[in-house]
């Protein structure tokens, strides 16, 4: 007898998690072992059942070990061996290139057609990477935007800097008096590094250092998390 892959689904919205498992049913060798819909809730799942392949959204707020690529990575680093299809809105080509750079091989976005979760689901369990078209082609963009040099989408430390004080709640003139730079630099250093990251709008920004983690900095995961209030 074929042995079926067991996932687990992990979303926050109770519509892509019936989506999901129904468009998995047509996949006779995965079965949906386990749901949750934060952090807390699939970090607990994973610890208690034995799970192949981890299909899971990015963007989960609430959850005592966060989301985005911090939990990402607590995954990847407390369960070696799981799988993991990431499942997303997001369409920024540096986040899903980030994504890669940590592991993560298969991605799936929510406009395409959720059959693409079970399609990334077989190609992870023999170690292939898996992109769903919409994703495929941001990363094909990357590529062009960058000449075929995708290491280039890097932000400078400075960059980075901005970009962390302006999610936070900070202006461009609350920034240049902070860093003690003026307010021209901090608007060129911010725009340069929505260009490198392909954005074009400060909501797009938000949306990007959410998933990076860059959103609260004190709330990046460690590998025991404070205990919840």
């Amino acid at each position: 007898m074929q042995h079926r892959m067991k996932v687990v689904v992990a979303d926050d919205h109770p519509v892509i998690l019936l989506g999901a498992e129904q468009a998995l049913l047509k996949f006779p060798d995965v079965e949906v072992i386990a749901q949750a819909r934060q952090s807390t809730e699939l970090i607990k799942v994973l610890q208690t059942v034995p799970a192949d392949v981890l299909v899971t959204d990015l963007a989960m707020p609430g959850g005592q070990y966060g989301d985005g690529l911090p939990l990402i990575d607590y995954i990847l680093r407390h369960f070696p061996g799981l799988r993991i299809v990431v499942l997303t809105m997001l369409e920024n080509a540096a986040l899903l290139k980030r994504l890669g750079e940590i592991g993560v091989i298969a991605v799936v976005n929510k406009s395409d057609d959720l059959a693409h979760i079970g399609l990334a689901i077989r190609h992870v369990m023999h170690d292939l990477p898996y992109a769903s078209p919409s994703v495929r082609t941001s990363l094909d963009t990357l590529r062009i935007n960058a000449g075929g040099k995708t290491e280039d989408v890097i932000l400078s430390r400075r960059e980075l800097e901005v970009v962390r004080l302006f999610v936070s709640g900070l202006t461009i003139k609350e920034i240049s008096t902070q860093l003690n730079r003026s307010i021209k630099t901090i608007s060129t250093q911010k725009n340069m590094a929505m260009r490198k990251l392909g954005l074009e709008r400060d909501s797009e920004l938000f949306q990007y250092a959410q998933s990076n983690g860059l959103m609260n900095l004190s709330s990046n995961v460690q590998d025991k998390p404070a205990a919840p209030k």
